[in-house]
């Protein structure tokens, strides 16, 4: 008897909070505001993933430095901030496709499950070299996505001026700007550890702490 009250007891539960369920009719919204071309949007989607991956090898990079057999603080906090700033790019990216009207479906297929590149490094030298590869693949991929935007494959005719314009003074310059800096950095250090040997490490750790 008191299995069945209690099977009598879900079954009222469930069907009150059905009732509870509000179900809207699907609107019916003009889609001629919508004019990224498919090819871009396409292309924008992966620039997320390809960020992600970015954000990730960086977290991987402070974290390593960070261990306790590595303590390079200085390198750690560097390569935490990367992190954080291609977290944010591909923030700005998805932003920029939903104010276009080009995230009107489902967004899984566009995070998967991004893994870091690698998640050691013999020295912090190897691990900047691995960081400049890193900004160039990435900026490599932004400027394909300008081409594809400028001349987009479905829609030849459909220059997409706002977003080239978009990704040429946003991404661009922070792009070749970080570059710029790593390739510093490299030159810096390497000269450090050419005079210094293993200690040059350890010093321009502490210049980077400030």
């Amino acid at each position: 008897m008191f299995r069945v009250l209690c099977i009598l007891a879900l079954a009222f539960i469930a069907t009150s909070e059905s009732k509870l369920h509000c179900t809207l009719p699907p609107v019916d919204i003009p889609k001629d505001w919508i004019t990224v071309p498919d090819a871009c949007t396409k292309a924008m989607k992966e620039q997320v993933q390809v960020e992600l991956t970015a954000a990730m090898t960086y977290l991987a990079m402070g974290a390593h430095f960070n261990r306790d057999t590595i303590n390079r603080p200085g390198f750690a906090e560097k390569f935490f901030k990367s992190a954080s700033e291609e977290r944010e790019h591909a923030m700005k990216i998805m932003e920029y496709l939903l104010m276009r009207g080009g995230l009107t479906s489902d967004i899984s297929s566009m995070i998967k499950d991004p893994r870091p590149i690698r998640t050691s490094w013999d020295s912090a030298y190897k691990a900047l070299k691995d960081a400049l590869a890193l900004e160039t693949e990435v900026t490599k991929k932004i400027r394909n996505i300008i081409v594809v935007c400028e001349t987009p494959t479905d829609a030849p005719d459909a220059n997409d001026y706002h977003l080239v314009d978009y990704l040429t003074a946003d991404f661009l310059t922070e792009q070749y700007e970080g570059q710029r800096e790593l390739a510093g950095e490299i030159s810096t250090l390497g000269k450090m550890i050419d005079t210094h040997g293993p200690i040059g490490e350890f010093l321009y750790d502490k210049k980077l702490l400030g």
